[in-house]
C-alpha cells in the first residue's frame, strides 16, 4: 500500500511539473475573477467580469476602448477565446502603446483583427491608429471562412522578433514580416461605433487568455507557418522569398540595376539615396522635368512587383511597366502602362480624366481603382494610407492578364491585346501610341512629376 501511495504521488508530481513546465508554461493574463492586472484606455466602454469571462459593452459616442495589460510583452504565444454579438468590430492589440506625446494617448500598434462581416478578415493584422492594414486575408483568402460567426473562436498568435503569426481556429491565417520588434501591451478593443443606436449595449466576450514568453527555440517550429508571408523588411528578403525566387529590384544604397529614362546613366540631380529610401525630389510640379524618370536597365515579361511609397501633400507620381524608352525622346514622361501614384484629396489631377481614372493605384487614364468589384463586401473601395504614410504598390503581369494592388487589395484587373484594351486606349491619352501597351516586355519606370516621393522595398519575382 505505501508503494502504491509512492507512485501515485510522484505521478502526481511528474504532472504537476508537466502542468507548469511542459505545457507550453502559459500563464494565465486573466485570472477569471476579476481586471487584477489589466487598465482601461481612451473610449468610455466598460469591461467586467461575469462567469469567468471578460465582457466589453460598446456605447455611442465613444472612441475606440481598450483594456490593456500592465506588463509589456515582446516575443510570446498567446491564446484566447473571443466571441461577440452581430455586426461588432474588435481585436486583440499586440506589443502595443500608449504614449501622452502621440496623439494625446492613443492606443496604437498592432491589432489580431476579430469581425463577423462578409468582409472575412477575422485573424488578419491591422496597425492600428499608425501604418493601417499590414496583413489584410486577401493575401490569404482561404482563411476567410475560419472564424464561425456568432460561436466561440480560438485565437493563436506568436510574436518573435520580427515575426507575427496568426491562427483562427486552429487555421493559419496572417504570417507577417515586421520592419522591426518591438515590445509593448496586450489590449481588448471595443470598437467605436458612432452614434449607432442599434449596436449600442452589444457584447465582445474573452475567456481562457494565455501567454507564453518564448525563445528560438520555441519559434522554431512554426518557422515554415502555412500562411503566405507578407514581409515588410527594409530592402531585404526574408528566406522564404529568396526561396520562392523574390529579387531586390533596388538594393537600397546604390544606383545599381537603374538610369535614366533619357539616359545611359542614373541622374546627377533630382534623386536622392539616403537611410535606405530612394527619393525623387521637389521641383516645379512637370513631368520628367528635373532629374527625370528612371527606369530598370533590365527589360521585365511576366512578373510580381512590389514597391512601397510615400507621398508628400499634394504630390503626383507613378509607377510604370512595359516601358518603351525609345518612345517620346521629347519633353515629358516616357511611354507605359502606369500604376498611378496620387495624392487624390490634394492633387487636381485626381479630379480629371474619366470617373476618376488618374486616382491612386489606378490603371493612369484608362482604368480606376475600385476594390468593391473584386470584393464587394469592403466598407470602402481602396484602403490609403494618406501622404506621410508609407503604402503598398504590387502589380501581378501573368501574360496578357495585369493586375494592381494597393495595401493587399486587389483594385484593378485587366487583360491587354483584346477588343476592350484597344477600345480603352483609343478613349485616352495614349491614343497617339501605335499599340501601347501590348508589348511583350519592357522597363520598369519610377516617375519625376516634379513633387517629392519616396520609394523603398523595392523587390520582384520573375514568374
Amino acid at each position: 500500500m505505501r508503494k502504491n501511495n509512492f507512485l501515485f504521488l510522484l505521478v502526481l508530481a511528474f504532472a504537476s511539473c508537466f502542468s507548469a513546465n511542459g505545457q507550453n508554461n502559459h500563464k494565465e493574463l486573466f485570472n477569471g475573477k476579476n481586471l487584477k492586472g489589466w487598465k482601461v484606455l481612451n473610449g468610455k466602454a466598460p469591461y467586467e467580469v461575469i462567469d469567468g469571462m471578460i465582457i466589453g459593452t460598446s456605447v455611442t459616442n465613444s472612441p475606440n476602448s481598450f483594456l490593456a495589460t500592465k506588463k509589456e510583452f515582446t516575443n510570446f504565444i498567446l491564446e484566447y477565446d473571443m466571441k461577440m454579438d452581430e455586426g461588432l468590430n474588435s481585436g486583440v492589440q499586440i506589443r502595443s502603446h500608449s504614449y501622452k506625446d502621440y496623439h494625446n494617448g492613443r492606443v496604437h500598434g498592432l491589432q489580431v483583427e476579430c469581425e463577423d462581416t462578409k468582409r472575412g478578415w477575422a485573424g488578419g493584422i491591422y496597425d492600428e491608429a499608425r501604418k493601417g492594414w499590414r496583413y489584410p486575408l486577401d493575401y490569404n483568402t482561404a482563411a476567410k471562412s475560419a472564424f464561425k460567426k456568432g460561436e466561440w473562436n480560438h485565437f493563436k498568435v506568436i510574436a518573435y522578433n520580427n515575426h507575427i503569426m496568426t491562427w483562427v481556429n486552429d487555421i493559419p491565417t496572417a504570417n507577417l514580416v515586421e520592419e522591426k520588434s518591438e515590445t509593448g501591451f496586450i489590449a481588448l478593443q471595443v470598437h467605436d461605433i458612432g452614434n449607432n443606436k442599434s449596436l449600442e449595449g452589444k457584447k465582445i466576450r474573452w475567456k481562457n487568455i494565455t501567454i507564453k514568453e518564448i525563445d528560438a527555440e520555441d519559434f522554431e517550429p512554426y518557422k515554415d507557418m502555412e500562411a503566405p508571408q507578407v514581409s515588410y523588411q527594409n530592402n531585404q528578403l526574408t528566406d522564404r522569398e529568396k526561396a520562392d525566387g523574390w529579387k531586390l529590384l533596388w538594393d537600397g544604397t546604390t544606383t545599381d540595376g537603374w538610369r535614366g529614362a533619357k539616359l545611359d546613366h542614373f541622374p546627377r540631380q533630382g534623386w536622392t539615396i539616403n537611410n535606405g529610401i530612394l527619393k525623387v525630389l521637389e521641383s516645379d510640379g512637370g513631368e520628367s522635368s528635373n532629374g527625370g524618370d528612371i527606369v530598370t536597365i533590365k527589360k521585365y515579361r511576366n512578373f510580381i512587383l512590389e514597391v512601397d511609397f510615400r507621398l508628400t501633400k499634394g504630390a503626383n507620381s507613378g509607377i510604370k511597366y512595359f516601358v518603351d524608352t525609345d518612345l517620346n525622346q521629347g519633353a515629358g514622361s516616357s511611354i507605359g502602362c502606369e500604376f498611378q501614384i496620387l495624392d487624390d484629396k490634394y492633387h487636381p489631377d485626381a479630379k480629371k480624366g474619366v470617373s476618376g481614372n488618374r486616382t491612386l493605384g489606378s490603371l493612369y487614364d484608362l482604368i480606376t481603382a475600385n476594390g468593391l468589384e473584386f470584393n464587394p463586401y469592403l466598407p470602402t473601395q481602396k484602403y490609403v494610407n494618406g501622404y506621410d504614410h508609407w503604402n503598398r504598390a504590387r502589380i501581378v503581369v501573368n501574360g496578357k492578364k495585369v493586375a494592381h494592388y494597393l495595401n493587399g487589395i486587389k483594385v484593378v484587373e485587366y487583360e491587354r491585346n483584346t477588343q476592350m484594351w484597344r477600345a480603352l486606349v483609343a478613349y485616352s491619352k495614349y491614343k497617339k501610341w501605335p499599340h501601347f501597351g501590348e508589348a511583350e516586355e519592357g522597363h520598369i519606370l519610377l516617375q519625376d512629376h516634379g513633387n517629392e516621393v519616396a520609394f523603398r522595398n523595392i523587390k520582384i519575382k520573375e514568374l
